[in-house]
């Protein structure tokens, strides 16, 4: 099952860091993440679930992150 998920990410100023330390917009993965077209990605990722069955689905972001960190 799929459940469309807000497509505004956090900003990096809302993330709390060790030490109260704030993510820099010129920080490498910032400025990446705002390069990457996420929605079209999100609805293309979208279109492998079914809208009424099974579980939900993690968002897109999610599961990238998750599948880059299992091995």
């Amino acid at each position: 099952m799929y459940r469309k998920v807000d497509p505004t990410p956090s900003p990096p100023s809302s993330f709390d860091l060790p030490f109260e330390g704030q993510l820099s917009e010129d920080n490498r993965w910032v400025i990446m993440a705002k390069l990457i077209p996420w929605s079209e990605f999100e609805a293309e990722y979208a279109q492998n679930f079914t809208v009424s069955t099974g579980a939900p689905a993690k968002s897109f972001r999610v599961h990238l992150t998750l599948a880059n960190t299992s091995n």
